[in-house]
């Protein structure tokens, strides 16, 4: 076999082996066209599932497909699963390739973000969007509005605090209140206690002494009564003439 003949032999098997490797790829791009093309209409006629799926479908075959990642937020969102778009269109910002996709993706972020009632997040999504789209009212518009909710869910927050806090109070108060009603009902317990306590009863031996000691003044007081009444009746007596 001569050399050009060869050479010719293997540039040919270059070129099968080539194209042998792109055959999956191509392929894999023409089925994820696909899956996106059939989720668009599902997306279309409101069957955001059914779009879900068919967007899920076709990441399967390109994890990294922007047109994947992007309509199935816009799918997620549509069905109210607003953590799950906020997601995608986050991860999106990370593979934006213009301003302008960027710009979309934050301002759908932020959409997303503020239907979960996360304002602070949604306010700095807009902000984002803005710098790259300085021109685009909507999310001028949707920045306002979530700014406006932010300082409503501040207020409400700083006057549930204040509202915890008289809780507080109250319950710290009612502690000592019926620690000091415990206190007092204990200190009058002992005092009635205190009071309904019987006398101390004496020995044998001191109330003998004690019987004794009032005999004997008794006996004094009768001794000096019968005094009193001999001179009393000496005085009267007179001579009768």
């Amino acid at each position: 076999m001569s050399i050009g003949r060869k050479n010719i032999i293997y540039s040919i098997a270059q070129l099968l082996i080539v194209a042998y490797c792109l055959f999956p790829v191509s392929s894999f791009a023409q089925k994820e066209k696909k899956y996106i093309y059939e989720g668009n209409k599902q997306y279309d006629n409101k069957k955001y599932n059914e779009a879900e799926k068919n967007y899920n479908q076709a990441l399967n075959k390109n994890k990294d497909s922007y047109k994947s990642i992007f309509n199935l937020g816009d799918a997620y969102y549509k069905q109210n699963k607003f953590e799950e778009a906020a997601e995608q269109f986050q991860a999106l910002t990370h593979k934006a390739t213009s301003k302008d996709t960027l710009s979309k993706a934050y301002h759908n972020l932020g959409n997303s973000l503020l239907k979960s009632k996360k304002y602070k997040e949604s306010v700095d999504a807009y902000k984002n969007a803005l710098k790259n789209n300085p021109n685009d009212e909507d999310t001028r518009y949707n920045l306002s509005y979530a700014q406006q909710m932010l300082k409503q869910q501040q207020q409400q927050q700083n006057k549930d605090k204040k509202d915890d806090k008289k809780d507080k109070d109250k319950k710290d108060q009612k502690k000592e209140d019926k620690k000091d009603q415990e206190k007092k009902e204990k200190q009058d317990k002992k005092d009635q206690e205190k009071q309904e306590q019987p006398e101390k009863q004496i020995s044998k031996e001191d109330a003998k002494r004690l019987l004794d000691a009032l005999q004997n003044d008794e006996k004094d007081l009768h001794d000096k009564m019968k005094k009193q009444q001999v001179k009393g009746v000496k005085g009267q007596i007179e001579k009768d003439w």
